[in-house]
């Protein structure tokens, strides 16, 4: 945890012919692995799932709900880049498909809690190819001609993390609203989205529709050999310095949304609690003649996250599709990967061998400080045990994203944390003194990418290393994509992600 800093100097030709090989590898990983699979936290991150975008979860949120604070909200985002623009088939949840959300309430990798939610579209006018026949204005509106509704089940698991038992139906022909269409079709869209919040016992709250992604970063760039446009000038393939440009601007996604008491969460020894989620199908799928399928058979995982940009950016090619079916209980097998991150590797090369040229675009500039690419323990704490004092739930090492319930924001989602006085919440959380965030849950302006480019880096800010020892190696603290926020503002409530972009006024 307090590696030394080491001396930059400057590139020889061997060191030049590794970064060319580097440079192949990065570029035969971005290719092969499907598009947007890499830093787009979890969009098409695995060469099965990028085959199956209705199972594939994007992103996972997790959070001390700020308008009541006795509640954690967790959000669940499936299908990846959904144009606007779209039909006459309209993106939605698949009725095959088993999407979930776990908890681990005693640090042992296995799921304690889950909730299962299943969806049915029906088909009102089959004698139509049209989406709707007329403007929707409620959600029971006869014009929509593929309404989706969903149950919800809460599922207690053994100590072996299987369920226990068939589960407690918690509400079923539960309304989705429709696809965002444009103002002919859903001209009170936020309405029909409002009617689709529901209570459920226990004061359990449910949405589940399209939304805005949540996500930002600069694909087109990260893309490009790992290029940060604001770092251009230090990339081994040196190009001007630009402001980031957000990829994910007006493309839509999915949402399960589910608010829950905390009480009902947490075990007695512990506020802290490990969340995750998985889509599964079963395992045998016949095709019929006439077009329809039937699926038979016991459940097979197919997609999960927790932490986001592991599977894209920490699990190499060859072991991605296993992970995605493995639980989190088996993560251990994976933990080399996190100790010698080859995300770090990829800095050193990249950005670690060109002279300093002075400030850049708001940047220190010049080149990262040596980075440690083995023994990274300060890696194995923050994303498999959690870290200790923070949100740690155990020594068991799983990919869970850990939450500590009893670190709660104040007004306006201000988080007393390790601030001096509360303030509004910090895109960089935790490296920035805001304890409410990311790696201690995920809030929906959380800047994981900038976060995790300076963890990687080594760059870990001046509140963590005093809190912590934890290195603060520059310019490393200072690394980004130079995309700070999502392209659309949040909801200051139950479901706060955004409402979806309309295809009529998207391009």
């Amino acid at each position: 945890m307090h590696p030394s800093f080491a001396t930059v100097r400057k590139p020889t030709l061997g060191a030049v012919a590794l970064g060319v090989i580097a440079l192949a590898l990065l570029l035969i990983l971005t290719r092969a692995s499907g598009p947007g699979s890499a830093f787009a936290s979890s969009h098409a991150e695995a060469p099965l799932i990028s085959q199956d975008p209705r199972a594939d979860n994007t992103d996972l949120y997790a959070f001390v709900s700020p308008e009541n604070t006795n509640t954690v909200t967790m959000i669940a985002n499936y299908i990846p880049l959904e144009a606007p623009a779209s039909g006459p088939n309209f993106y939605s949840f698949d009725d095959t498909a088993l999407y979930e959300v776990k908890i681990d309430n005693d640090g042992d990798g296995q799921p304690d809690l889950g909730y299962q939610f299943r969806f049915q579209t029906a088909t009102r006018n089959p004698d139509t190819f049209l989406y709707n026949t007329g403007p929707i204005t409620s959600l029971s509106d006869p014009n929509w001609n593929r309404p989706q509704t969903y149950s919800v089940t809460r599922i207690h698991y053994n100590e072996n993390g299987k369920p226990a038992g068939k589960g407690e139906l918690l509400g079923t022909n539960i309304p989705t609203p429709p696809d965002n269409v444009g103002p002919r079709s859903t001209p009170n869209y936020n309405s029909l989205a409002a009617a689709a919040v529901t209570t459920l016992p226990g004061g359990i709250k449910v949405f589940a529709g399209q939304r805005d992604d949540p996500f930002f970063v600069d694909l087109g760039s990260i893309f490009d050999l790992a290029g940060l446009r604001p770092f251009n000038p230090f990339h081994l393939l040196p190009l001007p310095a630009e402001p980031g440009r957000d990829a994910i601007k007006n493309y839509n996604t999915h949402s399960i949304e589910i608010q829950v008491p905390t009480n009902q969460l947490v075990s007695f020894s512990s506020p802290t609690i490990g969340i995750y989620a998985t889509a599964s199908r079963q395992k045998q799928r016949i095709l019929d003649e006439n077009g329809t399928t039937k699926n038979h058979g016991p459940w097979v995982q197919v997609s999960r996250l927790g932490n986001p940009l592991i599977n894209e950016v920490v699990i190499p090619l060859g072991d991605k599709d296993n992970w995605n079916r493995s639980d989190p209980a088996e993560d251990s097998q994976f933990e080399h990967y996190y100790s010698s991150p080859e995300v770090s590797r990829l800095e050193n090369v990249l950005y670690g061998m060109l002279p300093p040229t002075g400030p850049s675009n708001g940047h220190a500039g010049g080149a990262l400080q040596n980075i440690d690419t083995t023994g990274r323990t300060d890696l194995d704490a923050i994303l498999l045990t959690g870290v200790d004092g923070l949100n740690k739930t155990g020594s068991t090492e799983s990919d869970l994203l850990r939450l500590n319930t009893a670190i709660k924001p104040g007004a306006n989602g201000a988080c007393p944390g390790g601030t001096a006085s509360p303030a509004p919440p910090d895109r960089l959380a935790v490296l920035d003194a805001d304890l409410c965030g990311y790696p201690n849950g995920r809030r929906l302006g959380d800047d994981v990418i900038d976060i995790d480019l300076r963890v990687f880096a080594q760059g870990y800010g001046p509140f963590l290393n005093a809190a912590f020892g934890l290195p603060n190696k520059s310019p490393n603290n200072q690394l980004g994509d130079g995309v700070d926020s999502n392209d659309v503002s949040f909801s200051n409530a139950f479901p706060y992600v955004a409402t979806p972009h309309q295809g009529y006024e998207v391009p």
